[in-house]
């Protein structure tokens, strides 16, 4: 059933967001633990100090990506994956959509066992031991919050993330300025710069990976909200710094943290790791566990949003409260399983959705050149909204399927190897590069002629 127009593009009357409003959304939405972990693992590849900080600076610049497809959503008041139809077609979207599904709810299931452990972790500070049942109680508390944030209005999931923002991501500055009197500067200043190119450039694409690259697929369904206009730089702009400026103090942190924690990077509890090193004050563990689980809770909030909106472009016919119950299912069953049952699963299952990331790369780079080249005047609703007249853009699934063997070629992880994922390659994530690269230098070939035929747009 195709969906009717009112559903695809939202009214001008409903389009009153500014700029600050994506500040605050993205500034919030990065307050997760995980930065710290990024920090981590970034001086794990061997880097000095002043290499590891350029790499928290410039992988957060990422972001830009995420600011130019936020534009496409200014432009149409359109969601990223029914935007994502005109590149690929209404059935040839449904394989980069599901990608982007999966990976979606799938670390939101990560981000949800996550805050559990973090309730856990406060818990056992204030003497409470862990269990099944006091898993299962975290479990409630934390995925409840995340399931009511789907019913938030826009205007409302705004306030939130100011209140976030400015609460803990408040509370998350303060504690890391109170952490770095404990850092082993000596120790870090100490560290010998490494190779440029087999570690720098490495630690840098992993970062592009976790950060401004994974959001890119939700950009469009917050600035769609955006006031037609707002200039590009503004949105672009505020996309960008809400997010670097968090990040790069946050993953900062987790550099700082990295030197007297040396089990962070691999630890599946970075909290309890952090608690159990001894070296913060008791104090300061309980102020930094409530700043890592307010971090995380805005965080999920999108991503559930998210998830039920990426599940709508499918042009099916579902109702709302069948979306909402199959996510809730979801976040809830897949952490259960992670958290009691299978200590192991985790890891199995942050590699399969690392290694998903190629797809999700070859989609965006196709995205990015198709807006840049054909949309920014406009997008011709008919390629959004009639499936018998834009069934299948072979151009860009062509260019997505290239990019994504090349990826796939040159990419080293738990579940398999590339025939070409040797050397410096094995030990790094260039296959996402290449990806990207591949898919967007294809498919901006692909389209040369149909830019000088650019039809009447909305």
């Amino acid at each position: 059933m195709t969906e009717k127009p009112s559903s695809v593009f939202l009214p001008e009357a409903e389009k009153t967001a500014g700029p600050k409003d994506l500040f605050f959304i993205w500034f919030a939405a990065n307050m997760g633990i995980l930065g710290i972990v990024y920090g981590a693992i970034i001086v794990g590849f061997g880097l000095s100090f002043f290499q590891s900080v350029l790499v928290a600076l410039l992988g957060p610049l990422s972001f830009i990506l995420v600011g130019i497809v936020s534009l496409a959503g200014r432009d149409t008041g359109a969601t990223t994956f029914v935007l994502s139809r005109a590149a690929y077609g209404f059935k040839g979207n449904y394989i980069p959509a599901m990608i982007g599904w999966i990976t979606q709810i799938g670390w939101l299931c990560v981000n949800v066992s996550t805050g559990t452990l973090t309730i856990l972790a406060l818990l056992h500070l204030f003497g409470i031991e862990t269990n099944t049942l006091t898993t299962l109680i975290g479990l409630a508390i934390f995925a409840g919050m995340v399931i009511v944030s789907v019913f938030f209005s826009q205007q409302f999931l705004v306030k939130m993330q100011t209140f976030f923002t400015y609460v803990f991501g408040g509370l998350t500055i303060l504690v890391i300025a109170l952490i770095i009197p404990s850092t082993h500067w000596d120790e870090l200043l100490a560290m010998e710069s490494g190779s440029w190119l087999t570690g720098f450039l490495p630690a840098l694409v992993f970062t592009i990976i976790g950060t401004g690259m994974t959001w890119t697929k939700v950009a469009a369904d917050y600035s769609r909200f955006q006031k037609r206009s707002n200039s590009t730089f503004s949105v672009v702009s505020s996309v960008t710094l809400g997010a670097l400026i968090l990040l790069f103090i946050i993953i900062g942190a987790g550099i700082l943290l990295g030197s007297f924690v040396p089990d962070l990077a691999s630890a599946s509890n970075p909290i309890s790791a952090i608690m159990d090193s001894g070296e913060l004050p008791h104090w300061l563990v309980i102020l930094y566990t409530l700043a890592a689980l307010g971090g995380l809770t805005p965080m999920c909030f999108i991503g559930l949003k998210s998830s039920g909106l990426i599940m709508k472009s499918f042009n099916i016919d579902i109702k709302e409260s069948t979306v909402v119950s199959i996510h809730s299912l979801i976040i809830i069953l897949v952490p259960i399983y992670v958290l009691i049952i299978s200590n192991s699963f985790l890891d199995s299952f942050q590699a399969f959705l690392s290694v998903l990331g190629v797809g999700l790369a070859a989609w965006v780079a196709v995205f990015v050149v198709d807006y840049l080249c054909l949309r920014k005047q406009g997008y011709d609703p008919v390629l959004l909204e009639e499936e018998h007249a834009n069934k299948v853009n072979m151009k860009g699934v062509i260019s997505w399927v290239v990019g994504v063997l090349v990826g796939v070629l040159f990419t080293k992880s738990a579940l398999f190897t590339g025939p070409f994922a040797v050397g410096v390659i094995a030990d790094s994530n260039l296959g996402v590069f290449f990806t990207l690269l591949t898919s967007a230098i294809l498919y901006f070939i692909l389209i040369q002629n149909e830019k000088r035929h650019v039809v009447k747009k909305v």
